[in-house]
């Protein structure tokens, strides 16, 4: 076993980038159903931020879970380094990669060691390396479970009927707002392997990016209203949501869909009116489907871009580079 101690970043108060903190922490035990994993890469994702900022509430929780100091982070990847007794099909050196005990803010990744549970790993595509592979989790499954397979059967907090994805095929045309985004970039890609024509929504500087990653039509939103543009769309997948995401509904045919990632304000009498549905799901930890998303970034049909990385011990850089934004792909920090 390692030594008794690791480095993590943690908040201590609730802040900007700068109340990130690289602490001397002591190594977690695996309890029943978890491994230990010596971390390599941690992806970073907006809830990572949220609680920075004090949000300690997962949509859907009554209370806070968050007592203070708190490890962020949900997305690893690294290498087991110890069992729990009651773990089958993982073994001390096997390389894997998971989003950690998500919807909660108790994934603790931003560290040199974490104890995850064995259900929400996979092993890491040989193709890739920790880097790559920390950043596909959270982004990934996201896109998986609003546009493949939601592979639950928990009451979404945003909404009362389940999420349902659109079957996707030749005959769909599919717009991705945000699409060079973490989760923009691998709904991209799964609509393409899924054989959808594909509109990739961003700023102008992802064009080229976006052209490779397999789009079929590409809108420069800073140049062009995209719903002035757009029309006869089967399905919106909107990543960046927020009061303007129901301008899409314009760019949907009758019987379409609009999937917002982060809940929108849209207006039940509009979407009636227009003959469409608007429908969200929360991700949620799942091995299973990210063995299913290994076996695609394995084959290469699937890749995880990465805008930048930083080391562990430089948290707070990352996260100023996330709030500057026209992010491209994942952020991921580094663990030596």
């Amino acid at each position: 076993m390692p030594t008794h101690t690791m480095r993590a970043v943690r908040l201590h108060e609730h802040g900007g980038p700068e109340v990130l903190r690289y602490d001397d922490v002591p190594i977690p035990e695996p309890g029943p159903g978890e491994v230990l994993v010596r971390v390599h890469a941690v992806g970073v994702n907006p809830p990572d931020w949220y609680l920075r900022d004090g949000m300690t509430r997962m949509p859907g929780e009554t209370e806070s879970t968050v007592s203070l100091p708190v490890i962020p982070g949900t997305d690893v990847s690294g290498v087991v380094e110890a069992v729990a007794a009651d773990v089958d099909g993982l073994a001390v050196g096997d390389e894997v990669f998971g989003l950690l005990r998500f919807p909660s803010f108790d994934g603790s990744a931003y560290a040199e060691y974490v104890a995850a549970p064995a259900s929400d790993l996979a092993r890491k595509p040989a193709r890739i390396d920790h880097v790559q592979a920390a950043g596909a989790p959270m982004a990934g499954l996201t896109a998986w479970q609003f546009l493949i397979e939601v592979g639950h059967d928990h009451p979404s907090p945003f909404q009362k009927a389940r999420h349902r994805p659109t079957a996707l095929g030749a005959d769909t045309t599919v717009l991705i707002n945000g699409a060079a985004g973490g989760v923009g970039h691998f709904a991209l890609q799964l609509a393409k392997w899924k054989g959808a024509r594909v509109i990739a929504v961003a700023s102008g500087a992802h064009e080229s990016f976006l052209n490779e990653l397999g789009a079929d039509e590409f809108v420069d939103y800073t140049k062009n209203r995209p719903e002035e543009l757009v029309h006869d769309i089967d399905l919106v997948l909107d990543t960046v949501g927020g009061p303007n995401s129901r301008r899409f509904l314009r760019t949907l045919k009758r019987g379409g869909s609009q999937f917002p990632v982060l809940p929108g304000d849209f207006d039940e009498e509009e979407t009636a009116k227009l003959g469409v549905t608007v429908s969200s799901a929360q991700v949620r930890s799942n091995g299973a489907q990210l063995a299913e998303l290994a076996r695609l970034l394995d084959a290469g049909t699937v890749r995880v871009a990465i805008d930048s990385t930083f080391p562990l011990a430089d948290a707070r850089a990352a996260h100023e580079r996330a709030a500057r934004g026209h992010v491209q792909g994942k952020i991921v920090l580094t663990v030596a």
